[in-house]
């Protein structure tokens, strides 16, 4: 791969990207100070060219600052819109956006932090099918995704392309950090080979992150690009970070490149992008595993069979704190305390099973259905459905 000063641009565009108007000398004059940077550096950052694939807790940090500190041409991809959960951590987003697609609401905070910057959108999934060709315009990909089948996306195409891939994870207290593709650094799967059975790891929808989190894992992440882009410093290439928040400790592994990696080792067997979801075993970011087809009750059919005066015992399988934020009244056996305390569930009537979203109390269901329970649910959606479509006062989380 070029490095981005490597690249020539003819006509006035090439004139445009090796200079810097008044308003830019202005703007920049922080970095033209530090001759670690310099006009020489701030130009390298001027003709760069970045991905962003996410715009959410990581790719939040990593835009500002990114565009804030002149990276020429910024690519986000994200498909989602502003929730209100998004706001405790995803500082790009102001109540005002929620509803509104996340990168119209991105490339409208970027363009007023930064008009001097080219921004590209791509209001779509990352796929098999797309990926490739929304890469290779760029010079570094950054991955700020939350699920392992795009990581492995991300990271098969970066290698494929011949591109940095400058990744990062979050989750609770705890973040990663490092850099994948370089040619003589490993990549993700030389880290990862195979991906963790479906559902072992939670994602932070289930399982929470400090809001604080994905703003210093997501700033490291944007210093690794600046430094990729400026020629300055040691990278994390064949390093990885691990940062733990409660402790305020950092540490680091030795990573080295997997000479048997099927994809960046010396007799690779991966030349094009596969399907991940499959690879990964999974149908979706939030779908149970496939093994798992549990009869499922609506909201709407629950809340009719209660009103009929239906016996019904109503199992939360969530954790004690997320019992305290909302509740439909259920019995609360938390899902990993299930195996010891199934004996507390009365099966005289029917049982029906709920978490937050639907992805627990699937397990639990598949788990009671197989100890011999006949007639038992899971309610479709959780109690982020029943919000929905019964009762709206039940907050959602």
């Amino acid at each position: 791969m070029s490095s981005p000063n490597e690249f020539s641009h003819p006509g006035t565009a090439a004139e445009a990207l090796a200079s810097l108007s008044k308003e830019e000398v202005l703007r920049y004059s922080r970095h033209l100070i530090m001759p670690e940077v310099g006009m020489d550096g701030q130009l390298k950052l001027k003709q760069a060219k970045v991905l962003l694939v996410g715009s959410g807790g990581l790719g939040a940090p990593l835009a500002l600052y990114l565009a804030a500190a002149g990276v020429g041409r910024l690519g986000l991809v994200d498909f989602d819109r502003v929730d209100f959960t998004n706001l405790q951590r995803q500082v790009l987003f102001g109540t005002s956006d929620v509803g509104v697609p996340k990168l119209t609401a991105a490339k409208r905070r970027l363009s007023d932090l930064n008009p001097e910057i080219q921004i590209d959108t791509y209001e779509t999934q990352l796929t098999s099918e797309n990926a490739l060709e929304i890469l290779r315009p760029y010079d570094i990909v950054v991955d700020g995704t939350d699920n392992f089948p795009t990581r492995y996306l991300v990271n098969d195409a970066s290698v494929l392309l011949g591109k940095p891939n400058v990744y990062g994870s979050i989750f609770r207290f705890e973040g990663q950090l490092s850099v994948f593709g370089l040619p003589d650094g490993p990549c993700y799967r030389c880290l990862y080979p195979e991906p963790p059975p479906p559902g072992l790891v939670p994602s932070c929808a289930e399982g929470g992150v400090l809001g604080v989190l994905p703003g210093i894992i997501g700033s490291l992440q944007a210093m690794e690009v600046l430094k990729l882009i400026l020629g300055s410093g040691n990278s994390m290439a064949g390093r990885l970070l691990l940062f733990d928040a409660l402790e305020m400790s950092f540490r680091e592994l030795k990573l080295r490149k997997n000479r048997e990696c099927p994809l960046c080792g010396e007799n690779r067997t991966i030349h094009k992008l596969i399907d991940y979801y499959q690879f990964c075993g999974v149908r979706g970011e939030e779908a149970p595993p496939p093994s798992v087809e549990v009869p499922e009750m609506t909201p709407i059919e629950l809340r009719d069979r209660k009103s009929r005066g239906e016996r019904i015992f109503l199992l939360d399988v969530r954790e004690p704190h997320e019992y305290q934020i909302c509740h439909l009244d259920g019995y609360l056996i938390p899902l990993g305390d299930l195996p010891r305390r199934v004996q507390e569930i009365d099966a005289s009537g029917t049982v029906v099973v709920h978490c937050r979203s639907g992805v627990r109390s699937a397990k639990a269901v598949d788990f009671l259905r197989k100890a011999g329970f006949s007639r038992v649910w899971n309610l479709k959606g959780g109690i982020l459905a029943w919000s929905d479509e019964v009762d709206p006062s039940i907050p959602k989380y």
